[in-house]
């Protein structure tokens, strides 16, 4: 009864001494029962030491002694995690024997750990149990992890309890925070061939991605597809492209899914816009696929060059949208429609037709030239041909215009179907009036004594100043092919001298008087007449009336005069005339018995100098100006007077025989007295305004 009493006692002290002892500190410290003394038989206690997630447990021993027995079947020190015994330790460190954890630390792969103590029924030795310490130790889940689906895919960022991912640039995490995948859903090719392939290709393609690629090309062409090179997409061995694929959707058609190591064979979508989707899921390090395209449409027939034109680019095949530039050989144009062009386009439609014809090539054509003023064209052949490289020249009407600066009048027609010259290109040229050559020969006279009849058409560019009652009042010049120099003080409404111009109102008018050209009767007509409306009237801008400084007018006629042998200009002086030149006035003025003549007269008589003829007039108190120049006899009896103001007074330039406007009459006291000189104004001094005004030039 009492051994029976004794086991009963003995196992609810077994009982007493079995516990569970929990542990949640970061670190601690664990002692076998009753330690430093001798630990009790039959007792079993167990630890359970738990830390945070991302933290493991390590546990050494500071203090080791327990009973040695085979596979430590007494008493022992168990360490182990809900699924697995780390270790088992029992005897004296003294040992040294395998049970006894020496220096040796236990370090658990998670955050729990659980130690137990058992001992068995006997203690004889008095063995002191041990003392055992623990920590938690940070996780490097950067370097330690061992399961791969929970590894970073690019970069592991390790803190204490714990780790996080990022990607590289261009890659986003997804939603398991470990696996990096692409943006790849918008990706547009418009053009006609192109690459594409897999992200980072040939480098393994991201995980957890979907890519959309769209190929949008113009109705009318047709997409072909190629796989180049690589192609590396996961496969399965018995299910088809269950993980990563790449799939084709063209029209109503699907290719694929593609997966493997094979390529697929080459593609005819016989579409012009195409889908391309490509999956991959969150595993794997495949090298993926690249993938060109081209696109084809309807051909087009063989074009030939037009005759003396060429194609380009010239090939034997043309396929829808191919353009070609149709032009001609130098010296031809491209006509269309009746329309002649330097180029024409063409291009092929999607339905296998030319958007046009091939056009001809013309010879490039100048067509009729332009006539000229007072000038003519001659053709270089008897047909008159217009066409590239033929020739003509332009002549000015002889002999009484002459070509501005003697150019050639030879033009050319140009490749661009203009007519060209060396000089001036494609302006025309100027025909210019010839001035002071009459046609009509002049018959050498000795000197005469007050005046005689002109020759009729040696003056041929003298003018009458006429009211329109056809009473004239005035002579002048012309000059240029629309110009009449003459006196200013010719314009004024009273041509009393004495009276000053006080407004604009006392000149005359464009309709108060006109122009005729061609005269040589006073009063009378005869054919040769040209009688010219008034445009513009210009008075030099510094006329003086009380002194007759600067007494000088144009007059712009309406119409250009016919040039004729009784019609022609007078040159423009080229410099001074010299003192004692001969020089001719002309006019309708009155004559010696204050009677006006039937025709035109003139009188020959020589330049004063300038100090001469001042000094006849000091005692009269009239100021001859430097604008003014003198001629006539001492002795009188030779001299303009009353009705010829404005009129001409000329020389002839004995080398080039040409007659030259020295002077226009403009005043003078009496007709033809001794010591009274006449006064003129002189053309060269105002020659500067009147090629101003006139736009002429030598």
């Amino acid at each position: 009864m009492r051994w029976l009493f004794l086991c009963h006692a003995l196992g609810f002290l077994v009982k007493a001494l079995a516990h569970t002892v929990e542990l949640n500190n970061m670190f601690g410290q664990i002692q076998s029962p009753g330690y430093p003394d001798s630990y009790p038989s039959d007792s079993e206690v167990t630890w359970n030491i738990t830390v945070p997630e991302g933290f493991r447990i390590k546990l050494y021993f500071m203090h080791f002694n327990l009973e040695s027995s085979y596979l430590c079947e007494y008493d022992y020190v168990k360490v182990e995690t809900e699924d697995q015994v780390l270790a088992t330790f029992c005897g004296r460190e003294t040992t040294d024997t395998e049970q006894t954890p020496g220096q040796e630390a236990v370090l658990s792969p998670g955050s729990f750990m659980s130690v137990t103590f058992r001992s068995d029924f006997s203690n004889e030795e008095r063995f002191t149990g041990f003392d055992a310490h623990y920590m938690a130790v940070d996780v490097d889940e950067c370097t330690e992890q061992e399961d791969e689906e929970l590894s970073c895919d690019h970069y592991c960022h390790n803190y204490i309890g714990g780790y996080y991912c990022s990607c590289r640039f261009g890659y986003i995490l997804h939603t398991d925070n470990r696996t990096c995948r692409v943006e790849c859903s918008d990706n547009l090719f418009t053009q006609r061939t192109g690459v594409i392939t897999s992200p980072d290709f040939p480098n393994p393609y991201p995980k957890s991605s979907e890519c959309f690629y769209t190929i949008e090309l113009e109705e009318g062409f047709m997409i072909s597809l190629q796989f180049e090179d690589i192609f590396d997409i996961e496969d399965h061995p018995e299910v088809p492209c269950p993980y990563d694929y790449i799939k084709i959707k063209a029209g109503s058609n699907v290719f694929g899914p593609f997966c493997g190591e094979k390529a697929p064979e080459p593609i005819n979508t016989q579409s012009h816009s195409i889908q391309i989707m490509f999956r991959s899921d969150n595993s794997g390090e495949n090298r993926g696929w690249r993938l060109a395209y081209t696109a084809a449409g309807n051909e087009c027939p063989e074009l030939r060059p037009p005759l003396h034109g060429k194609i380009e680019p010239l090939q034997t095949n043309y396929t829808f949208k191919d353009q070609v530039l149709i032009s001609c050989d130098t010296g031809y144009k491209v006509l269309k429609d009746g329309v002649e062009m330097d180029t024409f386009q063409i291009e092929c439609l999607k339905d296998g037709t030319w958007s046009n014809k091939i056009p001809i090539c013309k010879m490039a054509d100048c067509g009729i030239p332009a006539e000229l003023e007072h000038g003519l064209v001659i053709f270089s052949s008897r047909k008159n041909l217009t066409t590239y490289k033929s020739e003509i020249r332009y002549s000015c009407q002889q002999p009484y215009y002459k070509m501005l600066h003697n150019i050639t009048g030879i033009y050319t027609c140009s490749a661009q179907g203009v007519w060209v010259n060396e000089r001036l290109g494609r302006s025309l040229p100027t025909c210019l009036p010839v001035c002071g050559l009459p046609k009509i020969s002049r018959k050498m006279i000795a000197r005469i004594f007050n005046g005689h009849p002109v020759q009729k058409g040696t003056m041929p560019w003298i003018a009458m100043l006429a009211h329109q009652n056809e009473q004239p009042f005035c002579g002048g010049s012309l000059v240029g092919s629309r110009w009449i120099v003459t006196a200013a003080h010719c314009l004024h409404q009273s041509l009393d001298p004495e009276e000053p111009i006080l407004h604009d109102s006392y000149l005359l008018s464009p309709s108060d008087f006109k122009i005729i050209l061609g005269k040589h009767w006073r009063l009378r007509s005869d054919e040769n007449e040209q009688h010219l409306k008034v445009k513009h009237i210009f008075l030099h801008p510094s006329y003086d009336p009380s002194t007759f400084e600067n007494d000088v007018a144009l007059v712009e006629l309406l119409d250009r005069p016919r040039l004729n042998n009784f019609v022609m200009p007078i040159c423009l002086p080229e410099g001074p005339t010299q003192e004692g030149a001969m020089v001719i006035v002309s006019g309708w003025g009155k004559q010696f018995l204050q009677s006006f003549p039937e025709t035109l007269m003139e009188i020959e008589i020589p330049i004063v100098g300038h100090h001469i003829c001042q000094e006849s007039y000091v005692p009269l108190m009239k100021k001859v100006t430097w604008d003014m120049i003198c001629a006539g006899e001492k002795e009188g009896g030779k001299d303009a007077c009353a009705g010829d103001s404005g009129g001409p007074m000329v020389t002839l330039n004995n080398k080039t025989g040409e007659w030259y406007l020295v002077g226009t009459v403009s005043w003078g006291v009496d007709c033809g007295k001794k010591d009274r000189y006449g006064v003129y104004s002189d053309i060269y001094h105002n020659k500067d305004w009147i090629q101003r005004v006139t736009k002429m030039s030598n």
